[in-house]
C-alpha cells in the first residue's frame, strides 16, 4: 500500500451558523481501496463529501485530495475524479444519451465502447427525455457517465438510491472491476449490505464524528456472534455467564439460543463442550450488527445527509 493517500481529512469541522455539522472528522483513502462511509441520514456523510469536492469550505481542519487542498485546488482535483450524488438532477429537455455524452465531455472524457456496454447492462433507454425518467433511471444516467470515465478516484454518495436489486448488483460488479484496476472508491451509504460486500475499510459516522474506522473483521470484536446449540446435558449455568446475552432456553434446557461477546467465546464454548454438544451453529456478526450496536442509544445528528 502506497504511503500517499488519495484523500486525507484531518480534524475537519464544519459549522452552519451555530450548528456544528462536523465535529472532528479524520478519514484516509488509499489507492486501490474501497472505503465504506456509513451512517444514517443526518450523520454528516454528505457534508463531508461536499467538503472533499470543494463545494463547501471547512470551518477548521484540513482536507486534501491527491495531496492538493480540496477547497483551493478544486478545479484541478475534479479533473481526476468522478462523482455520483444520491439525488441526481438532469437537464429536462435533453435525452439520457445526450446527457451522458455531455457529462463525459465536461469531464474531458469520450463516449466509448465501455459506455455502450454500461447502457446495455443497466438497460437504459437513452432516447427518452430526462423529464420522463424515474429516480432510478436518473441514477443510471449518472452512474453510466461516472463509470465510463477513466480517473483514479470515484466518489459515490448513496449511488444505488432508486435502483432495483439487479442494477445494484451491476453497480457492485463495476466497483469490483474499478478496484481490480487500482482505482480508489469512496462509497457513502446507509445500505449496510452494500458496504459490507464492497468495503475494504469502513468508517462509521455518528452525529458529525467518526466513531470507528477499520476492516469489518477488525471491528467484529465490538459486536456479538449468534449461537444456537443443542446439548446432551442441561445448560443450567448458561444464564448469568459473562458475555451471554438475549438467552432463550428450551423447557428441558438442552437447547439454547443467545448472542455471545467475542471476549467470552473461549469460556462459554468450554462450558458447552462439557455438556456434550449435539448440534452447534454460530453466525458471525455482520455490519448490520455493528451498526445497531453503535446506534443502540438512537443518537441522531441534525445535518441532512
Amino acid at each position: 500500500m502506497t504511503t500517499q493517500p488519495v484523500i486525507q481529512i484531518q480534524h475537519l469541522q464544519k459549522y452552519f451558523g451555530k450548528f456544528e455539522a462536523l465535529k472532528d472528522i479524520n478519514l484516509t483513502l488509499y489507492p486501490g481501496q474501497v472505503l465504506g462511509f456509513i451512517g444514517p441520514n443526518g450523520a454528516g456523510k454528505s457534508t463531508t463529501i461536499r467538503t472533499i469536492l470543494g463545494l463547501i469550505k471547512a470551518s477548521e481542519g484540513t482536507t486534501t485530495v491527491f495531496g492538493q487542498d480540496a477547497w483551493k485546488d478544486a478545479v484541478k482535483i475534479h479533473e481526476q475524479l468522478a462523482y455520483v450524488p444520491g439525488d441526481v438532477y438532469l437537464w429536462s429537455n435533453l435525452t439520457g444519451g445526450q446527457t451522458i455524452d455531455l457529462l463525459l465531455h465536461m469531464s474531458h472524457q469520450n463516449h466509448t465502447k465501455k459506455t455502450d456496454e454500461l447502457i446495455q447492462k443497466f438497460e437504459l433507454d437513452t432516447g427518452k427525455k430526462n423529464r420522463t425518467y424515474s429516480k432510478g433511471n436518473r441514477q443510471k444516467v449518472a452512474l453510466i457517465s461516472a463509470l465510463s470515465t477513466d480517473v483514479p478516484l470515484y466518489i459515490f454518495d448513496e449511488p444505488t438510491s432508486g435502483l432495483d436489486p439487479l442494477n445494484e448488483q451491476i453497480f457492485q460488479d463495476e466497483v469490483a472491476a474499478l478496484k481490480a484496476a487500482g482505482k480508489s472508491i469512496l462509497l457513502s451509504s446507509h445500505i449496510l449490505s452494500e458496504v459490507e460486500r464492497m468495503g475494504d475499510v469502513i468508517s462509521i459516522i455518528r452525529e458529525g464524528t467518526i466513531i470507528e474506522t477499520g476492516t469489518l473483521a477488525s471491528m467484529q470484536h465490538l459486536t456479538r456472534n449468534q449461537v444456537t446449540v443443542t446439548t446432551q446435558k442441561p445448560l443450567d449455568q448458561l444464564e448469568g455467564m459473562h458475555g451471554v446475552h438475549q438467552l432463550t432456553l428450551s423447557v428441558n434446557k438442552l437447547q439454547a439460543k443467545f448472542s455471545l461477546d467475542g471476549d467470552a467465546t473461549t469460556a462459554v464454548m468450554a462450558y458447552l463442550a462439557e455438556n456434550l454438544i449435539v448440534k452447534l451453529k454460530t453466525t458471525p456478526p455482520t455490519l448490520d450488527d455493528l451498526f445497531l450496536r453503535y446506534y443502540e442509544n438512537n443518537g441522531q445528528g441534525g445535518e441532512q445527509s
